[in-house]
């Protein structure tokens, strides 16, 4: 048992009571020095490092004002658009807590697509980090079932048929599909039994899951330390004397500070919209869910939240049409990987014998299975990105110049995915849908391809500060 510290003689109630806790507790204090005193952050860090605690921040809102929310919401399905319009008219400051939870909703979104795209810019996937982003990854599926989940609550007409249309796409998949939906919705069609399971996964099971893979997040990120916008190992150039980084600075009070200033930003612009556009013209709050569910009567088009547009639009554009060509082009890679693919002997065969099943399968099931397998594999294809991209220097700065248009064209095109998802089929915005899915795609599967031409710069042995 280590020995007891004595306060100094004469030394304040605050000191003296910090001193017992530390006696009595030990971890706490070593754990705050681990991950904060004592946890050296490189000293460039910009603004898109704001994003990691807002998204924490965030969080802490959804949590808190879920609390509340739970304290007066019924899941039956019955009485629960009728518990969430007395939350909004009797309960004192209901509307406030219900504005904050679905603005919060979106909050959680934009943060966290802003988080994982300055991972993307600046290689924050990169050796050593590649367990941080997988974290980030699973944070972000988890993050998306949670949504899903309490987008059904309100029992609302968009809630209704939103849950509806998504859990039937279940069942497109072969031989296990209709079991799969049956289990999910809990009845043979979306009821009270499917609004108590998405209660509970909501409110209880999903978010222990979440909040488990945040804090594995947070301790893999602190054991190989943050990266930067240069992309340079900050422990590579340590003061001899004190093993400390000489280009980093302790998190607290530094970051801690820096990120009040994000904060009050950020809470600037989340109150601004609670209190004057809650709905946000509708992306946020749908006017369809302000109208009690109808199973009887079907909105004229579903769509749903801003935040799931553009994996909803990949989906919708995998038609027939779109699987002829897949299959034609798989048996295309097939041919010039036999010719061209520099294999000898029997591995020759290997890709032109893949491409060929490949082409068999997406023959065999229908379009809608495949969409479905789209969509899922647009946010599971995220997870392997530390091993797709080959290029030798971490940041976008010391990247080719090309790559900054190939990223901001990835950026335009995942938004006017999100843009086509909303609106209601067409024929040109098919088309466009099925163009931006194969530069989704393309742009991932080609990664290992593009990142390594071009011609990279220097990168700098420390990293370059410019005080702001």
């Amino acid at each position: 048992m280590a020995e007891f510290k004595e306060a100094p003689a004469g030394s304040s109630p605050l000191t003296q009571t910090t001193v017992w806790l530390e006696n009595r507790f030990p971890t706490a204090f070593a754990g705050y020095k681990q991950h904060l005193s004592e946890y050296y952050a490189p000293k460039n860090f910009n603004f898109w490092y704001f994003f990691g605690s807002l998204s924490l921040l965030v969080l802490v809102i959804q949590i808190v004002t879920g609390i509340f929310l739970v304290m007066h919401y019924k899941p039956d399905a019955a009485k629960a658009f009728e518990s969430v319009e007395y939350i909004m008219r009797d309960v004192p400051w209901g509307w406030l807590v219900r504005y904050m939870h679905s603005t919060g909703a979106s909050a959680f979104f934009v943060c966290v697509y802003l988080h994982m795209f300055r991972g993307l810019i600046y290689g924050s996937y990169k050796k050593p980090r590649e367990l941080v982003w997988i974290f980030g990854c699973a944070i972000f599926l988890c993050l998306m079932a949670e949504a899903f989940m309490g987008y059904l609550l309100p029992w609302g007409q968009m809630s209704y048929w939103g849950a509806q249309v998504i859990i039937n796409l279940f069942a497109a998949i072969p031989f296990v599909g209709e079991d799969l939906s049956l289990l999910i919705r809990g009845d043979f069609v979306v009821g009270d039994a499917t609004l108590n399971r998405f209660f509970a996964f909501h409110v209880i099971a999903v978010p222990l899951v979440l909040l488990g893979l945040v804090v594995a997040h947070l301790l893999a990120l602190h054991d190989v330390g943050s990266n930067n916008p240069d992309g340079v190992e900050i422990k590579a150039k340590k003061d001899p004397k004190t093993g400390i980084p000489l280009d980093g600075i302790p998190f607290h009070p530094y970051y801690t500070v820096h990120d009040i200033m994000g904060v009050s930003v950020f809470l600037m612009l989340f109150t601004a919209v609670i209190f004057f556009a809650p709905e946000m013209g509708g992306y946020f709050l749908e006017y369809n869910n302000f109208i009690p569910a109808d199973p009887l009567k079907t909105p004229a088009h579903i769509a749903p939240v801003w935040y799931f547009t553009p994996y909803y639009s990949m989906l919708r554009a995998v038609t027939d049409d779109m699987v002829n060509v897949l299959a034609g082009l798989t048996a295309l890679a097939g041919v010039l990987a036999f010719l061209k693919g520099g294999f000898t002997g029997i591995w020759k065969w290997v890709p032109l014998g893949a491409a060929i099943v490949g082409a068999v399968l997406l023959k065999t099931f229908d379009a809608k299975f495949w969409g479905v397998v789209v969509m899922g594999v647009a946010v599971l294809i995220m997870f392997p990105l530390p091993w797709l991209d080959r290029s030798p220097v971490r940041s976008i700065r010391y990247r080719p110049n090309w790559n900054k248009w190939l990223y901001a064209v990835f950026v335009i095109n995942f938004f006017v995915l999100g843009y086509l998802g909303i609106k209601p089929p067409s024929e040109i915005g098919t088309l466009v849908s099925q163009a931006g899915t194969l530069f989704y795609f393309g742009f991932f599967l080609l990664m290992p391809w593009w990142s390594r031409i071009g011609e990279f710069k220097a990168v700098p042995d420390r990293v370059t500060f410019q005080p702001h």
